[in-house]
């Protein structure tokens, strides 16, 4: 399982561990991912993704899953979430 948000496409960096002395090694710096399950109001079912916390919180932020997914990027969204926003945007045309 690869350790990249679902939602918002972000996944592991790397950097520098720098010690007291000021030795440097390589280090990964991984994402806060999440399994959790979120409810699209639209669809009236419930979807378990693997999201970063700071994608959560944006979720929350603007108003739940389908606003979400209705302002998000194609190209940042996994192939799962892509289904989900093609399915809400079929329900609300045909509503």
């Amino acid at each position: 399982m690869s350790r990249v948000c679902e939602l918002s496409g972000k996944g592991p960096m790397s950097g520098n561990t720098v010690s007291h002395a000021n030795n440097k090694s390589r280090r990964r710096f991984l994402p806060n991912l999440n399994e959790v399950t979120l409810i699209s109001d639209t669809l009236g079912r419930s979807f378990q993704l693997r999201i970063s916390a700071a994608a959560l919180r944006t979720v929350d932020h603007r108003g739940g899953l389908d606003a979400f997914l209705a302002k998000a990027k194609d190209s940042e969204l996994s192939v799962d979430a892509l289904r989900i926003k093609r399915d809400i945007a079929k329900a609300q045309a045909a509503a």
